[in-house]
């Protein structure tokens, strides 16, 4: 299948759904690979939609009909256009009053439209392909501000803000090296089965089925109920919801109408090519991103912008085994990989136990997890003797001097450093001056976030030199994240839900100690979403 001119396959697997929140606040190869993905925007294959047709809309702005009236689309927001399915109900007050706030901020669409370029064209195409409205493909920018790493208070992860409990039930895994939250396969896939099934659920409207993923189903059955009872209309608009649903659909609304028109709003949208920007390639096991990079003839940051599932300096050795690489660089390093021989993946180094080592303290060390380290060693707990041999995974370019973990030369093995604990010091400061994570850095020590520190304690902290591998495992992605106190809440719940200590949480909102928090009360957090 394809899109465009060279109209290109990117067709997708995994899975996905959504606990939401909004983003925007008022502030302003020719052949194909085993999943049958084009790697060359040079290819051309029949595509089993018609890319030039058009919707009919029934009053409730459900999809009747498609008509191939429409000249081929000269850039994914025509392509977009041609299967808007929604009524936009820009007259409505609640549409117009989003409308109007959006169009006055033609630096955030400028900025949204640079991030969704990476994203757009496979999400659209997944969408087209279900044969869904293609104003969903617009989604992410209510939800995310298309942000893969993206994060709210209500700890909802990704492009498609997933909360926790939704994503488990969507099959989106989380685990130490991998959160499919963020992965963008596996969530857009997830996020529109889950649309599919609230659009069922409500019999077709779309906007109730919009306003459940923000809301939850619950909340909108029972919304519906009540004005049954009363005798009173059950659509969208004469709804009792929380204001946050009730703003969230306008959103979508007010985006898609500018997106329709924008000529007529004073706002200008970027083209984004009808090409896919990137490809999805089958790696069949664990691989180390740097080495990722370097294969795909590209930047780190790359790398990661287009995997952001993948927490850590390699990807998860349980899967996904499957990479997005930019689509004119996808030949090439299917080429490489395929020549890249399997000991140089991930290096396996070779560590020998010494008295008085823990299997935590050892995977602090070459930054990896105690569950990959005992994976590798067939081990069934987390007990280890002093003399015997580990194998541990550990970065593709890392060398080892030495049997004892210490890094040669040219070496990236974690080199360990000790702190001493000055008055006034905090987790946070402490991470962030030595450019580790606060989650790192607590294991480290076999303490957590809200433990108390005392002036004159020595910490351990494990630094690494290798700056590729800091740029995609050992950076610390930290997003502020506003939070309204809740009836019941405590400095340290509030602290240990979203693992950051008590001391910065009153840092941050110059908090006294004696103070009491109150119900509604705003707070200010930095979060580092890779270990949220």
């Amino acid at each position: 299948m394809t899109l465009t001119r060279n109209w290109i396959s990117i067709t997708a697997a995994g899975l996905l759904l959504s606990g939401c929140s909004s983003a925007l606040t008022q502030n302003p190869d020719s052949s194909t690979d085993a999943l049958g993905l084009s790697a060359s925007p040079a290819s051309a294959h029949a595509s089993p939609w018609d890319p030039r047709a058009t919707s009919s809309r029934d009053s409730l702005g459900h999809s009747k009909a498609r008509a191939n009236t429409t000249a081929p689309p000269d850039d994914l927001w025509q392509l977009s256009r041609n299967y808007f399915q929604l009524a936009l109900e820009t007259d409505n007050p609640r549409v117009a009053s989003q409308i109007s706030y959006y169009s006055k901020h033609q630096d955030y669409l400028d900025r949204v439209t640079d991030r969704a370029e990476r994203y757009y064209h496979y999400i659209l195409q997944q969408i087209i392909e279900r044969g869904l409205p293609t104003e969903l493909a617009l989604l992410p920018v209510v939800e995310s501000a298309y942000d893969p790493f993206a994060y709210s208070s209500g700890r909802a992860a990704g492009p498609w803000q997933f909360i926790p409990g939704t994503a488990k039930h969507f099959g989106l895994r989380k685990t130490w090296w991998y959160d499919g939250r963020r992965d963008i396969v596996a969530s857009t896939d997830a996020a529109l089965t889950y649309l599919e099934q609230l659009n069922k659920r409500f019999d077709g409207d779309w906007l109730l089925a919009l306003a459940a993923y923000n809301a939850g189903g619950g909340t909108v059955s029972k919304a519906i109920r009540k004005n049954t009872k009363k005798g009173l209309p059950t659509d969208f608009w004469s709804l009792d919801l929380p204001s946050e649903t009730e703003a969230y659909v306008p959103k979508l609304l007010a985006i898609a109408s500018l997106v329709k028109s924008p000529g007529n709003y004073g706002v200008t949208l970027r083209p984004l090519p009808i090409e896919p920007y990137f490809a999805i390639i089958e790696t069949q096991g664990q691989i180390d991103l740097a080495q990722v990079a370097k294969l795909a003839d590209t930047s780190s940051e790359e790398i990661a912008l287009l995997n952001p599932g993948f927490n850590r300096w390699a990807t998860d050795p349980e899967g996904p085994h499957r990479l997005l690489i930019p689509v004119d660089n996808a030949d090439d390093f299917r080429d490489k990989l395929a020549d890249l021989p399997a000991e140089q993946r991930v290096r396996w180094n070779r560590y020998r136990i010494k008295r008085g080592d823990s299997l935590s303290a050892i995977a602090a060390r070459f930054n990896t997890s105690t569950q990959a380290i005992r994976t590798a060693n067939k081990l069934k707990s987390n007990r280890i003797t002093a003399g015997k041999t580990l194998l541990i995974p550990g970065p593709a370019n890392a060398s080892l001097a030495s049997n004892d973990g210490q890094a040669g030369s040219t070496g990236s093995a974690r080199k360990k450093v000790s702190y001493r604990v000055r008055a006034g010091d905090s987790f946070w400061k402490i991470a962030r001056s030595h450019k580790v994570s606060v989650s790192d850095l607590t294991r480290w020590n076999q303490m957590t976030p809200k433990s108390p520190l005392k002036a004159g304690q020595d910490l351990v902290i494990w630094r690494n030199g290798n700056s590729d591998t800091l740029a995609l495992g050992g950076r610390e992605t930290l997003r502020q994240v506003g939070y309204s106190v809740r009836s019941g809440d405590s400095l340290s719940h509030i602290a240990n839900r979203f693992s950051v200590s008590v001391a910065d949480l009153k840092r941050w909102n110059k908090l006294d100690r004696n103070q009491y928090l109150q119900p509604g009360q705003k707070l200010t957090l930095f979060v580092n979403v890779t270990d949220s």
